[in-house]
């Protein structure tokens, strides 16, 4: 059923993946690694619901293209870390793109135990480097040792509780990339009742109403005002 489905699909992907890549282009090796899990994406869709199905024909500009864009907001960043990772965007495309820089590591962070063994085996078959904690992202931010250079987290939770749980990384040093859609500027409005930030603001090259949200400095407005679902 699985290939099926895939071949079914195969002729719009490939127009897509075109599209895509003339978007967010990468090397050869990368393409291949990215064409190794769109393949085991495809095959684990069937059984587990790592995207909304809606959007498989557009997988590569929806998805991977949307991910890959990030790389250019921090192109020296190495050490990345994927709060929330999913069906492994951004999370897996980056390890993907970065498996050829050397020291290059992408901690994943899931909580669902089905995603979290997709994303295991994506970074087997793609071998790219990556870790995958599974957890709630509440309680590994700590837990990851070393530097982060930057930090990522895609359709997880409303900004303001993001910011709470990244706050220890981005206070030693990481920079933080959160892709949002078009109620951005509501989030952020929200965001401000409870930290002082200086965001900046990036439209989407894959186009639509998506933006990323950018920041590299956040301080707690008011200690006693703590959002629900943050980190107090």
């Amino acid at each position: 059923m699985a290939r099926t489905a895939q071949q079914t699909a195969t002729p719009v992907l490939v127009a897509d993946k075109g599209a895509a890549l003339g978007l967010t282009p990468v090397s050869r090796e990368t393409e291949a690694r990215l064409d190794r899990y769109v393949d085991l994406l495809l095959e684990w869709q069937a059984k587990t619901n790592l995207v909304a199905p809606s959007t498989l024909p557009h997988l590569w500009t929806r998805h991977i293209s949307d991910s890959l864009q990030l790389l250019a907001l921090a192109p020296s960043a190495k050490i990345w870390a994927d709060l929330g990772s999913g069906g492994g965007f951004p999370g897996v495309v980056l390890a993907c793109a970065l498996a050829e820089t050397p020291g290059a590591m992408v901690h994943l962070v899931e909580r669902n135990a089905k995603k979290a063994a997709f994303l295991r085996e994506a970074l087997r078959v793609t071998i790219s480097p990556g870790m995958v904690h599974l957890a709630d992202i509440g309680d590994t931010v700590d837990r990851i040792s070393g530097a982060v250079d930057c930090v990522t987290a895609r359709a997880v939770a409303p900004l303001h509780q993001l910011i709470g749980f990244v706050e220890p990384l981005v206070r030693r040093g990481a920079k933080a990339l959160f892709l949002k859609g078009q109620d951005v500027e509501a989030e952020l409005t929200e965001a401000t009742k409870y930290w002082n930030m200086r965001p900046n603001l990036h439209s989407s090259r894959t186009g639509g109403e998506g933006w990323i949200v950018e920041l590299d400095h956040i301080e707690r407005r008011n200690p006693s005002a703590t959002p629900h679902g943050t980190r107090a």
